[in-house]
């Protein structure tokens, strides 16, 4: 499994890298690449909704009417759901969405997305580079050199670089991601990968 080195002005280098094949040639699973999208996105949610049930809130307990000889239906306090401004039955709660997969099923998963990327076509390795200072139009240079400024692209970097990640906020198809935070979710909801040589080497050690 070989792809073309570029350069960061679009011109192929003449060297081509070795993607190891138990990451980018394995046969994609689509239930654990499930399992990992739906965790990302759930962990996502603040689970901060609330609404308050009779108990919680203000207003007289008296009952409205008695309950019979009045010609109109039953009814109890103000508070009653059935009343505008009433209660609400069985509302939501701040409650935690998140939940835990194991290890192997996050990796198979990554390894999954990572595979059905390259079986698209939609991976370009380019070699290493880095700015001096944030700056959006030289990151959209690059982009544009390679034919990916007008698609959903994610830059992976061998680490974290604080410039990139600040070039790519004006940029709104553009991401940058350090290949040890890759994820199911932010891979799969990309266009295209583009790779630097070393975030290749670094994917294989985070992925050993």
């Amino acid at each position: 499994m070989k792809l073309k080195v570029y350069t960061l002005d679009g011109k192929e280098t003449g060297r081509e890298l070795e993607l190891p094949q138990d990451i980018f040639g394995v046969e994609p699973n689509e239930h654990v690449v499930y399992l990992a999208v739906k965790q990302y996105l759930a962990n996502q949610r603040q689970g901060t909704a609330k609404s308050k049930e009779r108990s919680e809130l203000s207003g007289s307990t008296r009952k409205l009417h008695r309950q019979k000889g009045t010609g109109g239906s039953r009814k109890g306090d103000i508070k009653s759901p059935t009343f505008r401004g009433g209660a609400r039955v069985f509302g939501p709660r701040p409650r935690n969405h998140s939940f835990r997969l194991n290890k192997k099923v996050k990796s198979l998963a990554r390894k999954s997305a990572l595979s059905a990327k390259y079986a698209d076509g939609s991976i370009r390795i380019i070699e290493d580079f880095g700015l001096d200072a944030p700056k959006t139009t030289a990151l959209k240079q690059i982009l544009a050199s390679q034919g990916m400024d007008t698609t959903k692209t994610m830059v992976v970097t061998t680490d974290y670089d604080m410039n990139l990640v600040r070039s790519s906020r004006n940029l709104p198809k553009a991401s940058v991601c350090a290949a040890r935070d890759l994820n199911t979710y932010e891979v799969l909801n990309a266009n295209h990968l583009l790779i630097s040589e070393g975030a290749v080497a670094r994917i294989r050690e985070t992925f050993a």
